[in-house]
């Protein structure tokens, strides 16, 4: 089993965390010609924003605002290994950030801390001179400068080891860091090029943090000795799960609207309780909760009482026998009857008032910046293969798939073409031409070039499955296939209840299935299949009498049911070209860690986030996996196990790279070969949906800007003041 990770004391990259979809994000190769030549197509266009924007001078002064978070967070120290979301909100609006990303995801120059930041020198040495706002100082009154750049830097470095960083890339090429003309300059004078300079000192930390091991380690956990924002931090409360953050007097950019900014730990699951009691004011939210705010809002518009959910009227039939069971003869069945009836409408009533206090609320949409790929586990098995794993990628309908997610949510439904760029980046190309496009002539092709063939699949038919680390012992496996075989001509499809276990997709080939059926709906046992005819004769593939067999790994959560049905629609898309899928089912706390990050797997689902800075943050994802000392492999960030020297050569080159457009061209030329590599398949940008107050401005659905929460607040009343109900405390 491969180890995730580098050795104690090695120089770390920076590193990115995947994020597992949940139930909200999924409602309901020739390489020539691939570099940056010529006349390129524009960039798809995205979702915008929706932030309900409105001029400072349209938001009222005061108030506060909650905002739901996944968990308390961790650390406060975002350089941390157990930062998460949490901390990157949290921090966003307590410490400098040099150059926040606009609407497009690029990163601008923040006047409130910087007058000026550029590339000053190229030879012998690059040198960037950054200059400082004259106003911007920390919380406790002393002035951001150098010493805060110059620690910083050697935390972050990997120089010494005492400091327990998750990431260091780009610090370990500063050679050094010095006083400029005068105390608002900072000179910083690179060892090596390093092209992505602008996501340096984001966010940056007073020297009291980051000055010695102790205090990075420890001190910022719970806790920051100075900040430098818009809000300070005023407590961290366990109990409650919440941290707040109030208005910096200090500060001296624009003044922030809000009195005070909470976040509290609020699980999604629980986030629709959560709004209809008032206890949040925005939360991302899944597709279920975004429906019941939508349908609440068509209520009160008209007047109608709630539909749906629990307790809702019966239909005539039932009705009429529900009455005459609990006014019959019979005193016990009536006493039943009746109890049921009273707790359906205590059930109604309750989901009334749940409906009513979500008509406070608004839905805001755009796309995430990240994206949702199908990753294939190229270290042992058939993925072993780039032909095999280049048939599974051709046989997909990623438009199917997008479509499926994004359009019942209005949002633009367009497959993802790149791995380094996400739609609405000025950097984002389709690359996929390098793979081609979804084909199950071709596909089957390649699997027969890889010699697996319907004829091997006839010649020792063990029901071994091939692909799995390790396979397993033979000794039940006729039993196993005897099972299958009575599954598949009963027409059964092991039902979807959210317990781990494994279920083999060839129980029912993609050719028996009902068109346009649900996923997990098909027909009842004894329905006869279809007579004859071409699909007939397909059946799945095999090699030496193993059939070809692949680990589908989905976690089996309640709030995983959308990965799951996407992984049934990719598991059906597999069937037509002889795939067998085995999906395996495991908790969702033990998915990635115990699952993806240790390749115990051959397919699985998850996320990346998008960045503006790919030829830095992206690397440790499509590095090429080396051999450890022990034997074992050293992947980094690279779960799929799959790439080139050649791919991090190119990374390599882009990130030393000072020309823009030629570090995009490397940049482009590297995507295209991951694509041909056919290790990650990108699918969709994934939905962000955010449920706001309806008075709420300049907050929502950000996209791929980073909020400027000094402008988050209320709008403004004819009156003055900001709303009683949120009045500050």
């Amino acid at each position: 089993m491969s180890h995730v990770g580098v050795p104690r004391g090695t120089a770390r990259k920076r590193r990115r965390l995947p994020a597992l979809l949940t139930a909200g994000v999924l409602t309901l190769p020739v390489l020539a010609g691939c570099g940056s030549g010529g006349d390129e197509p524009a960039p798809v266009a995205a979702a915008p924003q929706d932030v309900a924007r409105a001029a400072r001078d349209r938001v009222a002064d005061g108030g506060r605002v909650t905002w739901a978070v996944d968990a308390l967070p961790g650390t406060l120290n975002a350089f941390q290994a157990d930062a998460d979301s949490a901390t990157t909100r949290i921090t966003g609006a307590l410490l400098p950030t040099l150059f926040p990303l606009d609407a497009h995801g690029r990163p601008q120059l923040n006047p409130d801390y910087l007058e000026s930041a550029k590339v000053t020198e190229t030879e012998p040495r690059q040198v960037v001179v950054y200059r400082l706002n004259q106003q911007a100082v920390w919380s406790d009154g002393r002035e951001i400068g150098a010493p805060d750049f110059v620690a910083q830097w050697r935390a972050l470095s990997g120089k010494d080891s005492a400091y327990w960083t998750a990431r260091n890339a780009g610090y370990e090429r500063i050679e050094k860091i010095e006083r400029g003309a005068d105390d608002l300059e900072v000179k910083v004078t690179f060892a090596k090029p390093y092209a992505d300079w602008r996501s340096l000192f984001s966010p940056l930390y007073p020297k009291q943090v980051t000055g010695s091991p102790d205090a990075f380690n420890e001190g910022a956990r719970t806790t920051l000795k100075a900040t430098a924002g818009p809000f300070r931090l005023r407590e961290v409360d366990k109990k409650t799960e919440s941290v707040t953050l109030t208005r910096d007097p200090r500060w001296w950019g624009a003044r922030a609207k809000l009195d005070s900014l909470v976040f509290k730990a609020v699980a999604p699951q629980d986030r629709a309780d959560a709004l209809a009691e008032g206890a949040v004011d925005v939360a991302d939210i899944d597709s279920t909760t975004a429906h019941r705010i939508a349908q609440a809002a068509r209520e009160g518009a008209a007047g109608a009482p709630a539909q749906g959910g629990p307790g809702a009227p019966l239909g005539p039939a039932q009705a009429l026998r529900s009455w005459a069971v609990a006014h019959g003869t019979d005193e016990d069945a009536a006493a039943a009857e009746q109890e049921v009836r009273d707790k359906r409408a205590e059930a109604a009533e309750a989901y009334a008032d749940e409906q009513s206090g979500l008509r406070a609320y608004v839905v805001r949409k755009s796309l995430e910046p990240a994206y949702t790929q199908l990753a294939l586990n190229g270290e042992s098995g058939p993925l072993a293969d780039d032909r095999v794993r280049r048939a599974v990628a051709r046989a997909l309908d990623r438009q199917e798939l997008a479509d499926t997610v994004l359009k019942p949510l209005g949002l633009p439904a367009q497959p993802l073409g790149s791995h380094l760029a996400v739609a609405g980046q000025p950097a984002y190309r389709d690359a996929s031409e390098a793979l081609g496009p979804q084909d199950t002539e071709k596909a089957q092709a390649l699997l027969a070039a890889a010699g697996w063939t319907r004829e091997g699949a006839l010649d020792r038919n063990d029901g071994t499955k091939a692909g799995s680390e390790g396979e397993k012992q033979k000794k039940d496996a006729a039993e196993k296939k005897d099972a299958a075989e009575k599954k598949g001509s009963a027409g059964q499809e092991p039902a979807d209840d959210g317990k781990p276990g494994e279920a083999v997709r060839d129980a029912v080939p993609a050719q028996d299935r009902q068109p346009g059926g649900a996923a997990g709906a098909y027909a009842p046992a004894g329905t006869a299949a279809p007579a004859g005819g071409a699909d007939a004769a397909r059946g799945p593939l095999g090699k030496n009498g193993k059939p070809l067999s692949l680990r589908f790994v989905l976690p089996s959560g309640p709030g995983s049911a959308g990965v799951r049905s996407v992984g049934e629609k990719i598991a059906a898309m597999l069937d037509t070209i002889g795939i067998r899928t085995v999906i395996t089912k495991v908790s969702d706390d033990s998915y990635f860690r115990d699952h993806v990050a240790s390749g115990d797997y051959d397919m699985a689902l998850y996320s990346w986030p998008a960045t503006a800075y790919p030829a830095t943050d992206d690397r440790p994802i499509f590095a090429k996996p080396v051999p450890a000392s022990d034997g074992s492999l050293l992947v980094e960030q690279n779960y799929t196990r799959v790439g080139s020297d050649h791919i991090d050569q190119l990374f390599d080159r882009a990130a030393s790279e000072l020309d823009e457009k030629a570090a995009q061209d490397l940049m482009r030329q590297a995507d295209a070969r991951i694509w041909a590599a056919a290790g990650s398949i990108p699918l969709f940008q994934r939905p962000q949906l955010v449920a706001t107050g309806k008075s709420l401005v300049n907050v929502g659905a950000f996209g791929l800007a980073t909020p400027h929460y000094q402008d988050i607040g209320y709008k403004a009343p004819r009156a003055a003041g900001p709303p009683a109900h949120r009045a500050g405390e």
